[in-house]
């Protein structure tokens, strides 16, 4: 796997609703889920940006073009009571996989938890998506068996937000 350089992370501005949106709807298609999508750019906006924005996104640049984001939230553990960050949506771009990217998304999401005083990192990954689901296990998630959601606590969360060598 080859890493660039020339990569960078930052969070997401009103100008990226449009390369936001165009990316979930590349996700949809790969899910085989678009017949889902009713998000516009107007909505997405509101959802981020609005006066009581619901979500948050951060942007992966390679050589200052937009090629993958993040979208996530903010939950709660009534038996932790703490909030969690919840990840809804990580996108990377067909022709920008395999140099790292979605890895580099999932360290700075975990440090944002981490500094938030995160009690949980999650997400879920659809059952038939195994390339996935042995990504997300490599970068220490534990696989729920009947949720199916992923989840980085304690010493892996510590793990995973800490920069890599």
């Amino acid at each position: 796997m080859t890493v660039s350089n020339a990569f960078s992370i930052r969070p997401a501005q009103p100008s990226d609703v449009a390369h936001i949106h165009g990316m979930i709807v590349e996700l949809a298609v790969f899910e085989k889920l678009e017949h889902m999508v009713v998000a516009t750019e107007a909505m997405l906006h509101e959802g981020l940006f609005g006066a009581h924005p619901a979500c948050e996104a951060i942007i992966g640049e390679e050589n200052g073009e937009v090629v993958t984001f993040a979208l996530f939230f903010h939950n709660f553990s009534t038996f932790l009571t703490k909030k969690g960050l919840y990840l809804e949506d990580l996108y990377v771009k067909q022709a920008h996989r395999g140099k790292g990217f979605g890895k580099r998304m999932l360290v700075k999401l975990a440090q944002l938890a981490v500094e938030r005083n995160c009690g949980r990192f999650e997400w879920s990954v659809l059952d038939w998506n195994e390339p996935a689901i042995n990504f997300y296990k490599a970068m220490g998630a534990e696989i729920l068996p009947d949720w199916r959601v992923c989840r980085v606590t304690g010493p892996a969360l510590t793990q995973l937000a800490a920069p890599s060598a």
